[in-house]
């Protein structure tokens, strides 16, 4: 592990600002979010990625990543959640699967409107406009994956490559892993070089990108036991702002 390691949401913020990136293990990331709300339904919240459905999209015909998906918008009135609708990005930022309008299947509304997906966006709103110069309105997307590995089949949580996402920040929250070996995040500048690493192991592990000044890419997982079940579920939530470089391309 390397790059920068956050205990505080003072520090959080500070590394987002200076550095685009900060890493959160879970125990720091409960505690920060705790003035948020509370997440009484983690089991149910963690349960639901058994219900995720197959991303056909895949361009590289893979067979290995499940995903549900949902649309918020976040104000100084609050956060609330849209109507469903496609996800779009630009084949200048997912030259693998973009360019078409992706309808996913709908985050379950109780999943979508529970205790612990409130208090994680909430958290996410306070966090990203306490770091970006000016206030305003932002479109919110969600994303719950699931990465799938198997005997002979590796799984690729960022079949894209190295890449940004077109928006302005991007949390990324472990929910469970199970049998899987590797998964590391890392980090780069627009350079390419690379600024730090880290491998989300516990739940509640978590990454906080600002996405214009830095990319971010994750190495295949691969089952630690081929006989067995593997896979690693990781919740995605992108805040844009009108402004955002991929704005015009949230939608076709």
């Amino acid at each position: 592990m390397n790059g920068v390691t956050c205990a505080t949401s003072a520090a959080l913020c500070g590394a987002v600002r200076e550095a685009g990136f900060a890493f959160v293990h879970g125990a720091a990331m409960r505690e920060m979010l705790a003035p948020f709300g509370s997440c009484t339904d983690w089991e149910r919240f963690a349960d639901s990625w058994n219900a995720l459905e197959l991303d056909t999209y895949m361009a590289d015909g893979g067979r290995y990543r499940r995903r549900r998906h949902a649309v918020y918008s976040a104000a100084a009135a609050g956060i609330r959640r849209e109507a469903h609708q496609p996800h779009f990005q630009g084949l200048d930022y997912n030259p693998l699967n973009g360019g078409v309008a992706r309808w996913f299947e709908p985050i379950a509304e109780d999943v979508g409107d529970g205790p612990t997906m409130r208090t994680l966006l909430a958290f996410c709103h306070a966090t990203f406009a306490s770091v970006t110069p000016a206030p305003h309105d932002w479109r919110v997307e969600v994303h719950q994956f699931r990465i799938e590995a198997g005997a002979g089949q590796v799984g690729r949580p960022t079949p894209e490559g190295l890449h940004r996402d077109g928006v302005d920040y991007v949390l990324v929250l472990l929910v469970q892993r199970r049998n899987i070996a590797r998964g590391t995040t890392s980090i780069h500048g627009r350079g390419g070089q690379r600024l730090g690493e880290f491998t989300l192991t516990e739940p509640f592990d978590a990454a906080l990108l600002d996405d214009s000044r830095v990319s971010h890419g994750v190495t295949p997982v691969r089952p630690i036991d081929p006989a067995s079940p593997a896979y690693r579920d990781v919740l995605v939530v992108t805040f844009a702002s009108p402004l955002s470089p991929g704005a015009s391309r949230q939608s076709p």
